[in-house]
């Protein structure tokens, strides 16, 4: 549906204007990219052991946030709600723009992603980063072929049986991301089996938001009001997702706690290691968790800007998560001689210090940019806004003068 606007022209103007806007911030990230190839990770704030810095963050919340958004799809098309299934295409688009930003921040982060042709040709299936080259191309396809048989009619027939596809294949991708940490034994920051089934839990709440903060731009945009019910469901369910990801983070830390060989490593992330328990228990579990399920839980009916101030919270609170888990997890000293104290010039022994420099944020804010991009145009080019017959004019956008 196109937007609703009294001047064309200046409708037309805007939309641009955020297309080129994006498109220069993808441009910027691409070239802190070159940058950073060019003079080396030395321009960074990563050394030799914390290897994967402020860009892997953005790249690993896109993705998760990727596998997470189609579970909108999902809902609708192997579950039979009517109300998701309106809302799958859009799900759809947001998948593939989220999964084409994320790439494209952690190819470029690579450090010398030219070499990704050996990885692509040359299969170590003992590695899951083998694994996930078949999982994030499966992952595209499989994405794409759902959406052709949403748009297409003649191919509805098949949106069932790709709605199934899609809903395991998104399971298969976040289990091989958390696979990636939890294969990661040498490290007390990972290597658990409870991380696998952690992201698919992440990974509903924050696709959820992703979802939400979108959805709520297009009808923003269009001049459009989400109809109640739908905006009760939704909100409902965003808080089941974020209590639940709330719940299997803390049994995580519990579980390794638990452990004497860990508890050193959860004191210092939980308690003593400065910006890290400062993040997790500020910005995940006070601002990203609690204040947004205070927000979608409330007494009385809550508005669509209290879902949309709790599903931004939510990303934060997953930035923060995920910041703390990666960097975090690096920059505790790993146990080269269990039992045995370690210390050398190295610094072995000693907690990493790391501080993220401008070309990895400008690379992770264009990763940003890039999903932006192929949403605005996916979203221009097709019908991917949902369609609510009870859709009602918002308010502020009745009448003449709404733009």
């Amino acid at each position: 549906m196109p937007p609703v606007a009294a001047n064309p022209q200046s409708e037309s103007r805007r939309y641009w204007g955020l297309v080129a806007l994006a498109a220069l911030l993808a441009l910027a990230g691409y070239a802190a990219a070159h940058h950073m190839d060019v003079n080396g990770h030395a321009v960074t704030g990563m050394d030799n052991r914390v290897v994967w810095g402020l860009p892997h963050v953005f790249a690993i919340l896109m993705i998760v946030a990727a596998s997470g958004v189609l579970n909108v799809a999902s809902i609708g098309s192997v579950f039979g709600q009517a109300e998701y299934k309106a809302r799958a295409p859009l799900a759809g688009l947001l998948c593939i723009a989220l999964l084409a930003g994320g790439l494209f921040v952690l190819m470029l982060d690579l450090g010398r992603p030219e070499r990704m042709v050996v990885a692509a040709t040359h299969y170590n299936f003992t590695s899951v980063f083998a694994w996930n080259v078949f999982i994030y191309t499966g992952m595209f396809a499989v994405a794409a072929a759902y959406l052709w048989t949403l748009m297409e009619r003649r191919m509805s027939r098949w949106s069932g049986p790709l709605g199934v596809a899609a809903l395991v294949w998104r399971f298969v991708l976040t289990t091989g991301t958390g696979a990636i940490f939890a294969f990661l034994v040498a490290r007390p920051a990972y290597g658990s089996a409870l991380l696998p089934p952690l992201f698919i839990v992440l990974s509903f709440a924050w696709g959820l938001a992703v979802f939400l903060v979108a959805q709520a731009a297009a009808y923003a945009w269009c001049g459009r009001a989400l109809p109640e019910a739908i905006h009760a469901r939704m909100r409902r369910l965003l808080g089941v997702f974020v209590a639940a990801a709330l719940y299997f983070s803390l049994v995580h830390h519990l579980v390794n706690a638990y452990f004497a060989q860990q508890q050193a490593f959860e004191r210092f992330l939980l308690v003593d290691g400065g910006l890290y328990p400062l993040l997790y228990w500020g910005a995940f579990v006070a601002a990203g968790s609690v204040a947004p399920l205070a927000l979608l839980w409330r007494r009385g009916a809550p508005s669509a800007a209290s879902t949309l101030a709790a599903a931004l919270l939510v990303l934060l609170g997953a930035f923060a998560w995920l910041y703390v888990f990666v960097i975090g997890g690096q920059a505790y000293p790993q146990p080269i001689f269990p039992g045995f104290d370690a210390r050398s010039s190295f610094g072995d022994g000693a907690i990493a210090r790391y501080a993220p420099r401008w070309p990895e944020l400008v690379l992770g804010i264009g990763g940003v940019a890039l999903a932006a991009l192929v949403t605005l145009v996916g979203a221009r080019a097709f019908a991917f806004v949902p369609e609510d017959p009870a859709t009602t004019p918002a308010p502020a956008a009745r009448g003449a003068g709404a733009d």
